[in-house]
């Protein structure tokens, strides 16, 4: 039998652009899911650094006055926090009860990068508030 010619390396050509956009679409899909996780730590950073500023009661709280951070020592804890984990941040104190934590961190894309994108800035915000509870009711 013979062959006809004009049919000759068209599986090829499918086959690599079918390649091409496979591997975009893993690409794109991997570095998406990377953004996503990089945004999700420094959400997690921001609340735990929050947490931790708004663990710095002053000690009259404990003698049964109503409670108010130590705003310098909850700054410092919430900036150690953030040194510790490696982000940048900023940290802001309200009401003598509230810390509030915005980090911003970069993602550097995996596949994407390779073509020039990135990196990528990610940034998340996390509020804690001091409150009395007696028995499960804020007081």
């Amino acid at each position: 039998m013979r062959r006809r010619h004009n049919e000759r390396g068209a599986v090829t050509v499918w086959l690599a652009g079918a390649s091409v956009l496979m591997v975009s679409v893993i690409g794109i899909t991997v570095d998406l899911g990377g953004q996503i996780h990089a945004k999700e730590r420094a959400h997690t950073i921001a609340a735990q650094a929050a947490r931790t500023g708004a663990e710095q009661i002053t000690a009259d709280a404990m003698l049964g006055a109503k409670p108010k951070l130590d705003v310098r020592d909850a700054r410092t804890a919430a900036s150690s926090y953030l040194r510790a984990a490696g982000v940048e941040g900023k940290v802001s104190i309200s009401g003598g009860v509230r810390v509030t934590v915005t980090v911003t961190d970069t993602y550097q894309p995996i596949f994407l990068g390779s073509i020039g994108v990135g990196p990528l800035t990610v940034s998340a915000s996390s509020t804690a508030e001091l409150t009395r509870a007696l028995d499960g009711s804020e007081r």
